[in-house]
């Protein structure tokens, strides 16, 4: 019998149909294999998602206390500034008194001469007014000093209370949208 022009053709279309169901199937694989990684990874970005909400949250608040510290140290230092302008004020107040107490020495010095018993005493006076004299200026050198240092620190404070402010400005407005 003779063979069916045909039949070589159905073959052939049978043979690339059987490839193209296996080449579906094979697609339909991979797209399931790429949905559970999609999803997959999509539960993990929501889940990395709530902590960052979280942390930032946190970082804000901590934000929130660094500047109310910072305000608080600025009040406080400022205090302290004026409180030590104050006591400047009053080692220099001293310090004129004690200059005067040179003046008294003399005057002491004078009176020994008629009052020889006192004279060793006025003696021994005279020295440790000269030394407090010394002491007085010294201190009152160093109270200058820690003025102007107590300024320094009350303004470098000021700088950091205002560079916190503005770190934690984009935060308060963020903060809004948090839960």
């Amino acid at each position: 019998m003779a063979e069916d022009p045909r039949r070589p053709i159905i073959a052939i279309m049978a043979r690339l149909g059987r490839e193209t169901q296996l080449h579906l199937d094979e697609r339909y694989r991979h797209f399931r294999v790429t949905d559970v990684v999609i999803i997959g990874i999509s539960l993990v970005l929501a889940v990395l998602a709530v902590f960052n909400i979280y942390y930032v949250r946190v970082v804000y608040t901590d934000l929130d206390g660094i500047v109310e510290n910072m305000d608080s140290i600025y009040r406080n230092l400022k205090r302290v500034d004026e409180d030590m302008s104050v006591v400047a004020n009053k080692v220099q107040l001293l310090s004129s008194h004690v200059q005067h107490m040179e003046s008294l020495n003399r005057s002491i010095a004078g009176m020994a001469q008629v009052v020889p018993e006192v004279r060793g005493n006025m003696n021994a006076v005279t020295g440790t007014m000269g030394r407090i004299n010394e002491d007085m200026g010294l201190l009152g050198q160093a109270m200058g000093n820690m003025d102007q240092r107590m300024q320094q620190m009350t303004g470098g404070v000021a700088v950091m209370r205002e560079n916190v402010r503005q770190i934690a400005g984009p935060m308060s407005a963020v903060n809004p949208f948090l839960p």
